[in-house]
């Protein structure tokens, strides 16, 4: 487990995402919106990926007590199954797993060991590595390898017959289809072919009416991502090859899909973590002038306006927007204070630090914000406690520690998700290794869930 950020919160791919886990308590999103509208619980029951130190990585489930949190199945007898990308449909959970059999492929459970059963082997001479998973028009879309077409798109209905390549995008290769965003009637995505690069493309369901939406980048690669519903159109960051990475929207047909404003007439803007607030849509980018900034448009190009210039000697980096008590909450950088907690009701009067969590020039790098029980619940590091579960009602002195859970060191609380009124998280306390803890947002009632890996050893996988 990681116990430092490096001096920059971004990684290479610009996605600021610090674990790279399969713990699915959590829907991680790397800017933009989670557009599946899926779900880890069902009947009654909250699933993720632990480990017990016996079994390894497999399925388990919770249904709020710890007699309740269990195994589901042991599907791989001798290693790991790996389930991944859990998700929801038409009353079961889907998700990826590999049995030591047919490799990692599409797998589904009703919440009952005898009802949890691979769906299809997709690829019977590999890994049909199924991923990206997203709820549409009465089927569950997904990237899937058969090895004959490459990496194409795929649905299903639930049962092997019903588990279809969609269309061969790329006859030529992988079109590998992702970034899928439901919107107007249709399901937009990411994909790759021979003759277009990587450009916008959405289906309805149907290998005819599955088409590329517009060629934004000739003769190249737009990579457009980032998609985002808003005000009638679907907003996401491309590359024209000419304007370089700027924001974009579409409402579908080529001649509606359109750059919004050319951000940095001297290169690339970079807009990124698209957050509805307010009637207007937030995220950060670098118009050449004022650094990475915080930004806002109402979907015209006089409209997209630099809300706050919040570093000026060079760049805010704002992140992980959230919206809370009529403002929106995330994480900046000014060369006084470090990376701090801030906020904004929209206005650049009203924009402002909240908090120095960690005093004295060092980095408070609040992250994975939660709105639970009237607070704003997130991880950060201040220089007495470490890396320690705080939260905020929006003020300055409402904004404090729950828990120093690790005395001594860092318990790196993440993966938040609130299931029967109550945050789960995993932490690290120093002594149990990285297992589930529960909270009622009290330092007193934030207590270990699960030991479910003795020793010491993580029960759960990030």
């Amino acid at each position: 487990m990681y116990r430092a950020l490096s001096s920059s919160p971004f990684p290479a791919n610009r996605c600021y995402g610090m674990f790279a886990m399969l713990l699915v308590l959590l829907a991680t999103a790397c800017g933009g919106q989670d557009s599946s509208g899926s779900s880890n619980s069902l009947n009654g029951a909250r699933f993720f990926v632990g480990n017990d130190g016996s079994h390894g990585y497999e399925l388990w489930k919770t249904s709020g007590s710890t007699q309740g949190t269990v195994m589901l199945k042991d599907i791989n007898e001798y290693g790991d199954s790996s389930p991944a990308g859990l998700t929801v449909f038409n009353n079961a959970l889907y998700f990826q797993a590999n049995d030591g059999a047919h490799g990692a492929e599409l797998w589904k459970t009703d919440g009952s060991a005898q009802g949890t059963a691979l769906v299809k082997d997709i690829n019977e001479s590999g890994h049909g590595s199924p991923s990206g998973f997203t709820v549409f028009n009465g089927a569950l879309y997904f990237q899937g390898n058969d090895s004959v077409y490459g990496n194409e798109l795929w649905k299903t209905d639930g049962s092997a017959q019903g588990t279809l390549l969609v269309k061969d995008i790329n006859v030529l290769g992988s079109s590998s289809p992702n970034g899928f965003s439901v919107f107007n009637n249709a399901l937009y995505f990411v994909a790759t072919d021979s003759a277009h690069g990587a450009e916008v493309w959405k289906t309805d369901g149907t290998a005819v009416g599955t088409e590329l939406v517009k060629d934004i980048n000739a003769g190249g690669d737009s990579s457009p991502h980032g998609f985002t519903v808003f005000k009638g159109a679907l907003y996401f960051e491309a590359n024209d090859g000419i304007t370089g990475w700027e924001l974009w929207k579409t409402d579908g047909t080529p001649e509606g899909t359109v750059m919004v404003n050319d951000l940095n007439a001297y290169g690339n803007s970079y807009p990124e973590g698209f957050t509805l607030f307010k009637g207007a849509l937030y995220f950060y980018a670098d118009d050449g002038i004022h650094g990475t900034e915080l930004w806002k448009t109402d979907g015209s190009t006089e409209g997209t306006v630099l809300v706050k210039d919040i570093n000026e000697s060079g760049s805010g980096w704002p992140y992980g927007f959230i919206a809370f008590n009529d403002a929106l909450y995330f994480q900046a950088y000014d060369d006084v204070h470090g990376w701090e907690l801030w906020k904004t009701d929209g206005s650049r009067g009203g924009t402002r630090l909240l908090k120095d969590i960690h005093e004295g020039g060092g980095n408070g790098w609040p992250y994975g914000f939660t709105v639970f029980n009237g607070a704003l619940f997130f991880r950060a590091l201040d220089d007495t406690y470490g890396w320690e579960l705080w939260k905020t009602d929006g003020t300055a002195d409402g904004t404090v520690l729950v828990k120093d859970i690790n005395a001594g060191g860092d318990s790196t609380p993440s993966g938040f998700t609130i299931f029967n009124g109550v945050l789960y998280f995993y932490a690290d306390d120093g002594i149990h290794g990285t297992e589930l803890w529960k909270s009622d947002g009290t330092g007193g009632g934030t207590l270990l869930f699960k030991d479910a890996c003795p020793d010491a050893c993580p029960g759960i996988l990030d």
